[in-house]
């Protein structure tokens, strides 16, 4: 009898354990069950909100390092980790998954997708992952969705979502629902690239349906009654550069409208008089659009900048809210977009509620709530050759995730504050045309970014009256992505290498740790064994490489500085891994070297286009890849012909150039050593000073003159 009663025990514990790791759509609607963090916002709703509270404002100082786990030979690790079922899950560098014991730390296994990275020219990394009935997804660089066994880590299935050669990549999650995982892709920035979304069968890859965001050649015919209705929003022939459009980080599932939201990405070009010359708002670019989640079909839109011109990306979380307004109760959906202003939508028809600006907003006075639309600012779209406005290119919100709290009624977001400068002097929409060099349509920034230039913050916004509530600097431009939890906290990682625990009503820091390095990943919690953890993902790399003195200032150098998992619990003491300290790199120079001045103007438009995506801009590197003004390589033909050309250092992440001449590549070495030989002065202060005043006096000019 005992025999008997025990073997039906350990068959329930069994298919207890099989039904927590079922994560299907019931699973990911169940907001009240925070033992896992099975998807990129945690549950379908994305609130980023931890129903968790054995961590809180009281115990949190009693928060410890449980274990680490060293990553010593990726490069970037930029992504939010899932838990599910005691195992943690890791997508890191180009795409590598590994899945680790939560309480020990051990590697259960990894996967390497292989990656070709001759083929790859820049080095965001992948952002997360999605989980789905006992499989793993993941979204690959070169293009690729796969699927793999949660439990061995073994492919199921591949498919290219990407067409072979073009200039599509993954960075963002995947997210699933109904049985179907949906990828979209980045790369309108790059050259000719027509935007679109496609969702696949989780059990065999099967392609189930694509949207596309923006209207192809009308010649070719639409695909739908949308992207006809679409082209009647653009002019010229838009085709020719691609249109832009991609969804590349935000997609959110709403269970109750069975829709998927997507928000848009910028256009390609970004100038939108040589994209559209005759005008035009371009849909559906730089909106949130909600299809039906099984057919793909088009149900409503909201376009948050009409004929962008600024890549004022839609493509920042969208959190999904039941919420009283006026006394009534309403399903919204709310976004913080790049371009300044929080929107609060109604989710049955995409009506527009309510939107205010976060912050400083120069290029727009208001959202007009009759039209819905922008009232731009005179000036705004460089129609006067040139421009500086807040925010830029970089956004007030970008893709580190906010989080929203049921329990403070309170949007917790990670924002920005710099201007952006926009100039397209010389191009003339009858005679341009896309090109390598000029993919974006606008005049190159090729100087340093200093560190004074921008600056960041965490802000808890009260959606309703849209106010803030309270603000907290934070160091630097580029911080870490953002939860909070029933316990009454708001957790980031932050670029000067701290893990920090804020207080959700009042910003005050009630703890932190030094993780050894700086990152932008957000964390997530979990419960293992009855106990609360945390995980976060540390180290420099990702888009903050491009910023150059901006983000250099905090003196990782990714290549010496770890790259690692942190996971923490109450009580627990582990030592931290030695790590070297912020150090920044000096430049060298061999005082030989003659500097022809022609030849190193050419060598900055090639290093423009190539190099500054992961050596910085000015040649100032911004963490990852090597300062080139401080490596040796640089000093000889025969040294730097071996490593740009012929791919020496492949094996490190450094893409390989064959194409690049011998004259090229002299021309490229002129420009490193004069950069590396420039000294900033007082005087390049001063004219820097002068030239924005300059702009603002430009600005206010064309404003009142009209």
């Amino acid at each position: 009898m005992h025999i008997v009663l025990r073997s039906l025990m350990l068959f329930g514990l069994l298919l207890a354990s099989s039904a927590q790791a079922d994560i299907d759509n019931a699973a990911l609607s169940h907001t009240e069950d925070g033992r896992n963090w099975a998807a990129w916002g945690r549950t379908f709703d994305e609130q980023r909100y931890s129903p968790l509270d054995e961590i809180n404002r009281d115990s949190v100082s009693r928060l410890g390092l449980a274990w680490t786990y060293e990553l010593d030979k990726v490069w970037s690790v930029s992504s939010q980790p899932l838990a599910v079922d005691g195992v943690i899950y890791i997508a890191v560098g180009y795409s590598e998954v590994h899945a680790i014991d939560a309480s020990s730390g051990q590697t259960l296994w990894s996967y390497d997708p292989q990656v070709d990275p001759i083929k790859m020219r820049m080095a965001w990394g992948i952002r997360g992952l999605a989980y789905w009935k006992g499989r793993v997804y993941v979204g690959v660089q070169d293009g690729r969705l796969i699927a793999l066994d949660a439990k061995s880590g073994e492919l199921a299935w591949s498919v290219l979502t990407t067409e072979a050669g073009d200039n599509r990549y993954i960075t963002g999650a995947p997210r699933v629902f109904n049985d179907s995982v949906i990828i979209g892709h980045g790369g309108a920035d790059f050259g000719y690239v027509r935007g679109y979304v496609t969702a696949y069968d989780t059990a065999t890859g099967e392609q189930r349906w694509r949207w596309h965001v923006v209207p192809g050649n009308p010649a070719d015919g639409f695909e739908n009654a949308a992207m006809e209705m679409a082209a009647k929003t653009w002019s010229g022939e838009w085709w020719t550069s691609g249109g832009g459009g991609t969804v590349w980080n935000a997609m959110t599932y709403d269970p109750e409208f069975n829709r998927i939201y997507l928000g848009t990405g910028n256009g390609s070009p970004w100038n939108h008089k040589l994209r559209s010359p005759g005008g035009g708002d371009n849909l559906f670019l730089c909106s949130v659009v909600a299809l039906d989640a099984d057919t793909g079909e088009y149900v409503w839109h909201y376009q948050t900048t009409p004929g962008e011109s600024w890549d004022f990306n839609s493509t920042m979380d969208m959190v999904l809210a039941d919420v009283q307004i006026d006394g009534a109760p309403r399903k919204v959906l709310m976004h913080a977009p790049k371009n300044g202003f929080f929107y609060v939508l109604d989710r049955e028809d995409g009506a527009l509620i309510s939107a205010e600006k976060l912050g400083k907003v120069t290029w727009a006075e208001r959202i007009d709530l009759h039209s819905g639309r922008p009232v731009e600012v005179p000036g705004a779209r460089y129609e006067n050759g040139e421009a500086l406005i807040w925010p830029g290119s970089a956004g007030m919100h970008n893709w580190h995730p906010m989080a929203y709290s049921p329990d403070t009624g309170l949007m917790y977001i990670p924002t920005r504050e710099m201007a952006g400068y926009y100039n397209d002097e010389g191009r003339d929409p009858r005679q341009w045309k896309m090109s390598a060099d000029d993919p974006m349509g606008l005049k190159g920034f090729f100087d340093d970014i200093p560190t004074t230039a921008g600056g960041s913050a965490v802000l808890a916004w009260n959606p309703l009256t849209q106010r803030k509530a309270w603000e907290v600097e934070t160091p630097g431009f580029s911080n870490g992505g953002l939860i909070t939890t029933r316990g009454g906290l708001v957790f980031q990682g932050r670029a000067d290498g701290r893990f920090v625990a804020m207080d959700d009503r009042t910003g005050e820091e009630l703890w932190t740790h030094q993780m050894g390095v700086g990152t932008q990943a957000a964390p997530m919690s979990f419960s293992v064994n009855g106990q609360q953890h945390l995980a976060i993902l540390a180290g420099w790399g990702g888009s903050q490489m491009l910023m150059g003195s901006l983000t250099a200032q905090h003196g990782w150098v990714g290549r010496n500085h770890p790259r690692r998992l942190l996971v923490y619990r109450l009580d627990a003491d582990a030592a931290l891994p030695a790590a070297p300290k912020p150090s920044r790199p000096s430049a060298i120079d061999d005082t030989d070297f003659v500097i022809d001045p022609a030849q190193a103007e050419a060598g900055k438009a090639l290093y423009f286009r190539h190099c500054a995506i992961c050596h910085g801009s000015g040649v100032v590197a911004g963490g990852y890849a090597p300062d080139l003004r401080a490596s040796g390589i640089p000093l000889t033909q025969a040294g730097f012909t071996a490593i740009v050309r012929d791919g020496g250092l492949v094996s490190r992440g450094m893409p390989v150039f064959p194409e690049y001449s011998d004259e090229q590549l002299q021309a490229l070495r002129h420009y490193i050593r004069q950069q590396a030989r420039h000294q900033a002065s007082a005087w390049d202060d001063l004219k820097a000073a002068w030239n924005f005043i300059v702009l603002l006096i430009k600005m206010k000019w064309a404003s009142l003159t009209g």
